[in-house]
């Protein structure tokens, strides 16, 4: 049983997934559970040229974030299981939160964070009822959104990045999945507002 497990491996699931490793040395975080199906071959940063992006050098691309994103996670917070090599294609409440089939195993988490691409091709079952045409593109692109308040679809259940109604600029995902990881720290942390900073 994860307390959190996040469906995606693009620039919010990834940004959502270390914030909350970075917070395993807090009370309420310390004995979390917390895994991430890191499936990637059909994220849009696969393609792209960040040069538009505070921090980055210029010429960085999207593919070589990835692969950082995935080895930073593994050295600095390698209390995060990352499953590699799967795909989700079913998502069903359960008593105790949700239950996940991916093309080889079955999951159960408290809290699910989907965080995959906006294209009409989603093909997880049991978040059909959610999807609506994404408010923030053109219409002729048929892209999807995930029907949220806050990145909350339902009750356990958010939803990170371009999937959440966002645009799709690299920022703009990372930053949707730092706000997902701070408000599930806060549940985690009886309701009182959490964030968590590293210093020098």
């Amino acid at each position: 049983m994860f307390d959190t497990l996040i469906i995606g491996g693009g620039a919010s699931g990834l940004s959502c997934a270390l914030i909350l490793g970075s917070a395993r040395e807090k009370p309420f975080a310390a004995t979390k559970k917390i895994g991430i199906v890191t499936h990637q071959r059909v994220s849009h940063l696969q393609d792209a040229l960040l040069n538009n992006v505070l921090g980055l050098s210029q010429g960085t691309t999207g593919k070589s974030i990835l692969e950082e994103g995935k080895t930073k996670l593994t050295l600095q917070y390698p209390h995060i299981l990352q499953i590699e090599g799967e795909k989700v294609f079913k998502l069903r409440r359960s008593s105790e939160g949700f239950i996940i089939e991916t093309n080889k195993n079955t999951y159960q988490a408290k809290i699910v964070v989907v965080a995959v691409g906006y294209t009409n091709l989603l093909s997880i079952e049991g978040l059909e009822k959610y999807i609506e045409p994404h408010p923030r593109t053109k219409v002729e692109k048929n892209r999807i959104w995930l029907r949220n308040t806050d990145h909350l679809v339902e009750k356990g259940l958010y939803v990170a990045g371009t999937l959440a109604g966002w645009r799709s600029q690299f920022a703009i995902a990372c930053g949707s999945g730092g706000q997902v990881a701070t408000d599930i720290l806060t549940f985690w942390n009886q309701g009182e507002h959490t964030k968590v900073h590293d210093k020098a």
